[in-house]
């Protein structure tokens, strides 16, 4: 039995989206979905420059213990390319691209992943994602900080904290993986993970058997679901080339801004560096750079064989439009010190909520939960207890000490017992100053004679607590 492959690749611009940055390919031996990060820094040069540093890999197969070496060689030619560019023409800067790929020979697959594009399986009616998405919020996950519910719909889950840029080296996360018979692979840029949720791409995949309506349908959900970003789907289904009742593909798709009318990528040519690539992949002359320019494109959807067109625009740099929602490495820097501090901030707060001290609010002794300082006029303390003992009741020893603070509330409440008791004391040592200043003298008679009347019965003298220090009452 030998293996290969029955695919699909189709691309669509979204409904929001004035151009294609994704760009795709799939033939018998590779599978690649990049999508591309910059909007005025050319996010669509970049995708296109790493699919075109992939393509050669599916004709010229390496051998199969030589293919992850092929894949990393292959992304760090793109890297170069890309810094080159850079160097060339400093309005492309800031571009950069996702990137997953998939490299075969019969049952044995080479994955190669940067970014927040997704690889996924589905195999024996169980559906997963076989890549790890290099966002902020994924890290978060993974930490434990973010659930998986919550990390869905955050605001900055598209915050790709990896990926193939002009200004930095290429770290991608390369593998090998097991093919089996009847296997479905899925590649797949944000646009269609971000609006689509995996229950439903599961069910999808499930029940539409032909790769081509499943790339189809999976588009058309995305669009229903507002289509925000361009959106690129590969689905792969592993077949038997001898006795399966479906034939493998035979043909190469190129899809999105690496594909026009002539194969040729589809950038933003005017710009230096666009300019530049195109003639380095030998699809301009030298004379065509100061004169050469793609229309403008339109809303389309791309799939079947090779040069089929998308729909990427061929507006100049400061016209084109929206840029991609992902952010420069600058602004990224900020964003996750933003982040940092306000996590900071929460847990210290957190901390600060586990802490007692024993203080008053000028009227009577009160436990508050928190500490006895303010920032930025905020107070970080709040009430736990109301203890009912009159300031005015506390010594002046211990009115000097408050705010006291305590190691914990059991410490805390500890020392409100201390100053209850000396309130206690006082008290009962007043009680007994009051009965001894009023205590009756006692009624005598004439010398050598009894009283007319006995004396009136007085109450007892109030007890005072052995272990209380006495008010120097005699």
């Amino acid at each position: 039995m030998t293996l290969a492959l029955h695919y699909a690749l189709r691309s669509d611009v979204g409904l929001l989206r004035e151009g294609n940055e994704d760009s795709a390919y799939a033939g018998p031996h590779l599978l690649a979905i990049a999508d591309g990060m910059g909007g005025h820094a050319a996010g669509e040069v970049a995708s296109a420059v790493a699919i075109s540093a992939l393509v050669p890999l599916d004709a010229d197969r390496p051998p199969d213990g030589e293919m992850l070496g092929a894949l990393a060689a292959a992304v760090a030619s793109a890297n170069g390319t890309l810094h080159e560019m850079s160097v060339a023409d400093p309005s492309v800067e800031g571009m950069g691209t996702t990137l997953t790929a998939m490299l075969w020979s019969d049952t044995q697959v080479a994955l190669c992943h940067i970014g927040d594009s997704r690889a996924y399986l589905l195999r024996d009616g169980d559906f997963f994602q076989i890549t790890r998405d290099h966002t902020l919020v994924q890290s978060l996950v993974d930490e434990g900080r973010l659930t998986p519910q919550a990390a869905a719909t955050h605001p900055q889950r598209s915050l790709v904290m990896r990926a193939l840029q002009s200004s930095t080296e290429a770290e991608p996360d390369l593998s090998m993986r097991e093919a089996r018979l009847g296997d479905r692979y899925v590649l797949c840029s944000d646009g269609l993970s971000d609006v689509v949720t995996e229950q439903t791409l599961h069910k999808t995949l499930v029940t539409v058997a032909d790769p081509e309506d499943a790339v189809g349908q999976l588009i058309e959900l995305a669009i229903r679901s507002g289509g925000p970003d361009n959106i690129t789907c590969i689905v792969a289904d592993v077949v038997d080339t001898v006795t399966g009742p479906v034939a493998p593909s035979r043909g190469h798709v190129l899809a999105g801004a690496a594909a026009n009318g002539g194969g040729a990528p589809r950038l933003r040519d005017d710009s230096p560096a666009g300019r530049a690539h195109l003639l380095a992949q030998g699809y301009l002359q030298a004379g065509d750079l100061t004169n050469h320019r793609q229309p403008a494109g339109e809303r389309a959807a791309d799939s079947g064989e090779a040069g089929e067109a998308d729909g990427a625009d061929g507006e100049d740099l400061a016209d084109s439009g929206p840029s991609r929602r992902r952010w420069p490495v600058v602004t990224t820097i900020l964003a996750v010190l933003i982040l940092v501090i306000a996590v900071g901030g929460y847990s210290a707060w957190r901390y600060t909520q586990t802490q007692y001290y024993v203080g008053s609010d000028g009227r009577q002794v009160i436990i508050y939960r928190g500490i006895a300082q303010k920032v930025a006029g905020l107070s970080l303390s709040s009430v736990y207890q109301r203890t009912g003992i009159p300031l005015s009741h506390v010594s002046a020893t211990e009115a000097s000490q408050l705010p006291l603070s305590t190691d914990s509330l059991a410490d805390a409440r500890r020392t409100v017992q201390n100053i209850r008791f000396d309130y206690n004391c006082e008290q009962a040592n007043l009680r007994l100053q009051q009965w001894e200043a009023n205590k009756p003298k006692p009624v005598t008679g004439k010398k050598g004679k009894k009283p007319a009347k006995p004396a009136k019965p007085y109450p007892p003298a109030p007890v005072v607590p052995a272990n209380c220090p006495a008010l120097g009452i005699g």
